[in-house]
């Protein structure tokens, strides 16, 4: 009996020592991580909110040319306060109507109207990150603002009034045909004339240098509390240069610390 034993032992196959070990080792590792197809993923967990941006910038600072390429980099919804308030008369919501009242009055509409007829907006706006530039304006505006919408981060362009002053008064204008030169460069042929016709060009009043100082300074008396406001929340990222080309890379690189960039397809369909 005894010798039946141990041939029954000595022929039976055992696996090799190296795969107990394998086994045992698969019972002692974590469960994988579960995976997802590439289209069902959700994003990284830093891009998991939309962003909720304002950005700021004087008169001539290149606010617009910079809010066009993060739109077309970002995804991110470009929002005018005036374009915002022309839709809103446009549909005749209440504060629509509200604010209409007072413009054909000549009168500047109330913070309070201002930004009821803003939030109408912005709460349509579920899927996208938004971008909302000309709003707010002052500080009471900011603080009803604030209380309705937690803004992620108010972007002020830099740029020095000297530059900007230079650029603006640069500017000169053919009345006949609204073709606009600039004299540092894209100067005409021929000073002061079109290079089409020959004819006097002239400097608008918005350009001239007396009308541009006033307007930079009507801007940072108007604005100062408003970046101190957003500076004390925390809130405030100010990107310095002297154009458009040096300022945007900073702008970018910190964006794509706070969402992903977009494909052009992606883009154009926010466009849409």
């Amino acid at each position: 009996m005894y010798l039946c034993l141990f041939l029954v032992l000595t022929l039976t196959p055992w696996p090799a020592w190296s795969h107990v070990q394998h086994y045992r080792a698969q019972e002692d590792d974590p469960p994988p991580a579960p995976t997802c197809p590439v289209d069902g993923c959700p994003p990284p967990k830093m891009f998991s909110k939309l962003l909720r941006a304002i950005i700021m910038g004087p008169p001539g600072s290149g606010k617009g040319t910079i809010s066009g390429r993060i739109v077309h980099d970002f995804g991110m919804k470009h929002l005018s306060s005036g374009d915002l308030l022309r839709i809103q008369i446009m549909n005749s919501t209440a504060a629509g109507l509200e604010a209409k009242k007072f413009i054909d009055q000549g009168a500047l509409v109330p913070d309070e109207v201002m930004v009821q007829l803003i939030l109408n907006e912005l709460r349509e706006i579920t899927n996208h990150s938004w971008l909302l530039d000309g709003f707010p304006r002052t500080v009471p505006q900011a603080e009803a603002l604030s209380d309705k919408l937690d803004i992620d981060v108010v972007m002020n362009l830099d740029v020095p009034f000297e530059t900007i002053k230079q650029r603006l008064t640069a500017r000169w204008v053919h009345p006949g045909s609204g073709r606009v030169y600039n004299l540092d460069w894209n100067p005409p042929q021929i000073p002061g004339k079109d290079d089409v016709t020959g004819e006097q060009l002239i400097q608008r009043d918005d350009d001239k240098p007396e009308t541009v100082t006033a307007r930079l300074r009507n801007y940072e008396n108007q604005t100062k509390p408003l970046l101190e406001f957003y500076s004390a929340a925390g809130k405030l990222v100010s990107f310095h240069g002297t154009e458009s080309n040096i300022i945007y890379p900073k702008v970018k690189d910190f964006l794509a610390t706070k969402i992903p960039p977009v494909t052009d397809d992606q883009s154009q369909s926010v466009k849409q």
